[in-house]
């Protein structure tokens, strides 16, 4: 019989009074989703980010990544994840409105590519926030390429609601100490033990086993992915290629050894990221003539182009860096970036897999979470790698406390666990939906066809379709129900609203600049140098 850990079982029976008593609220929950535009045979598609759907720079709910192909929707915070999803939904109907005949990418893995430059890099005008966001993207061009910013995913942002802290604080007996600096303590407690459970998201929600040709145009087949129909590369034991050395990666930022021991380590080293030149960048060089090739020649431009499957964020002000906010007021909320796009899904995710992983963060926050040393911070990396590349293999072994044990073996323990912390979040609903759903996706442990890799490979060979033909397909099923579905009359009004507010204020934005654009960023990198660390009295909190 499985045992629970001692601090979560301490943690957990402290916990189930205030919970049924609802002296805390839900966790608060917002969803950002990517999804490539593609024409009506499968292509990125070539076309401006339409004028319909608002100014790309100022909406705060359209807007594009990358690419002006790649499209992400940011919807606002909720306590339901029932209505955040929603939310995303209706964003999806009122941009098929103003597509021609375009359909959104229902899948991490771009769709068909013509090389680098078929990626068109987003242009967000002539303002020198535009321009800097732009100059940014070209810089990403420089060091990585174009094709691996086309990937897209799925980010769960995720805060704890002000009562529970309080709570916590106090079950802690950490009364004496400033909620600011608790608060940061224990997300970042969250954090390291997402890092070293993470593999069990991958493997549980993994959705991009195949890539088409298009993706590799050197025509290499990597190790552990085969030729499948014309022109698509597919692998029978991998979990998330978005998520393997095909995808986001960058021997670079590999030396800056991020395991998220306390917040000052981690500001520290990304302050020093972006205050210190790489010799290849600075090969490449920053300007040719009045023309921007990066925004620096640093490890990283600034720094959103550090590459996590996790992030502590705050929201920042408008002379803030994200780290400097962090810094000033403390970590706010968690973003969980490691989420593929699930075809079969029409929106990418579901509700249930929002209740997942809710319950999955909590169990993270309540667990014991010594800090990372090294040495372990290696293996945690390996075990990712695996999962990643071989997470539906049977025979697949991971190292836990450095021992070897199966994924099947060591998933279980963790859902026994699981089912605990469902069962508090539950006291807080009517129903039991965060029970329910570690009950729906538990299947999958024992069969790797339930996955979303799973059933996307299964659907390949049963079918023989290349990976394009298959998400063109899927593409035109969900455009057809969105299109079925009727929108939030109200939120309709709201985001035809914001598509002549968001153009107006990027006028206002390009109108209002006062200093040409190498002012402009000098200053912003002489400002994103300075430390914002504030005292409890500054933050308003007792010394």
């Amino acid at each position: 019989m499985f045992i629970l850990s001692t601090t979560l079982s301490s943690r957990l029976e402290r916990l189930r009074g205030p919970a049924a008593a609802r002296r805390f609220g839900r966790l608060r929950r917002g969803i950002e989703k990517e999804g490539l535009r593609v024409d009506g045979a499968g292509a990125i598609a070539a076309t401006a980010h339409p004028r319909g759907l608002g100014s790309k720079l100022t909406h705060p709910h359209i807007t594009t990544d990358y690419s002006e192909s790649l499209l992400e929707y940011i919807t606002p915070v909720y306590n339901r994840p029932e209505e955040a999803l929603q939310f995303l939904g209706d964003l999806h109907r009122f941009t098929y409105r103003q597509l021609d005949g375009e359909l959104i990418w229902p899948a991490s893995m771009p769709s068909k590519l013509n090389g680098n430059d078929s990626v068109p890099i987003a242009d967000y005008g002539s303002s020198n926030v535009g321009t800097m966001k732009h100059v940014y993207r070209r810089g990403l061009d420089a060091r990585y390429g174009r094709i691996m910013q086309s990937i897209a995913g799925v980010h769960y942002n995720v805060s704890l609601p002000d009562d529970l802290w309080t709570l916590l604080k106090t079950l802690d007996e950490r009364e004496d100490t400033p909620m600011g600096e608790y608060r940061s303590a224990r997300y970042f407690d969250l954090i390291r033990n997402f890092r070293r459970h993470s593999w069990l998201l991958l493997y549980l929600f993994g959705a991009s086993p195949a890539l088409d040709t298009s993706f590799l145009p050197d025509g290499r087949v990597p190790k552990g992915v085969r030729p499948h129909g014309q022109r698509t590369l597919l692998s029978s034991y991998a979990t998330s290629l978005r998520m393997s050395d095909l995808g986001y990666q960058n021997k670079v930022q590999d030396q800056l050894k991020i395991c998220f021991n306390s917040l000052s380590n981690y500001v520290n080293t990304l302050r020093h990221a972006i205050s210190t030149s790489w010799p290849d960048y600075e090969a490449f060089g920053v300007r040719d003539g009045d023309s921007w090739r990066q925004l620096n020649a640093n490890i990283l431009q600034i720094e959103n182009e550090y590459y996590s499957d996790i992030r502590p964020k705050r929201v920042a002000r408008h002379d803030e860096t994200p780290s400097q906010a962090l810094e000033a007021r403390g970590v706010e909320y968690i973003e969980v970036r490691c989420l593929d796009i699930d075809p079969f899904a029409t929106l990418g995710i579901d509700a249930t897999q929002t209740r997942f992983i809710d319950t999955f963060l909590m169990w993270c926050l309540l667990s014991e979470s010594p800090w990372i040393s090294d040495e372990e911070c290696d293996r945690l990396d390996d075990n990712r790698r695996l999962v990643v590349e071989r997470g539906r293999d049977p025979e697949l072994k991971l190292s836990r406390h450095c021992q070897a044990v199966g994924l099947g073996e060591w998933a279980q323990d963790i859902f026994a666990e699981l089912g605990e912390v469902a069962a508090l979040l539950d006291q807080l609903e009517d129903g039991s939906p965060h029970g329910e759903a570690v009950a729906a996706v538990a299947p999958r442990l024992d069969a790797p066809s339930l996955t979303p890799a799973g059933r996307l490979e299964a659907r390949l060979e049963r079918t023989g379709e290349d990976f394009a033909d298959a998400m063109v397909a899927i593409a035109r099923e969900q455009a057809e129900a969105l299109l079925a579905t009727p929108m939030n009359a109200s939120r309709e009004a709201q985001l035809d609203q914001l598509v002549a507010t968001s153009h107006q204020q990027q006028s206002d934005i390009e109108q209002a600049d006062t200093c040409d654009f190498s002012t402009f960023l000098s200053d912003y990198f002489e400002r994103a140098r300075e430390s914002r660390v504030l005292t409890p009295l500054d933050r308003g909190e007792r010394p």
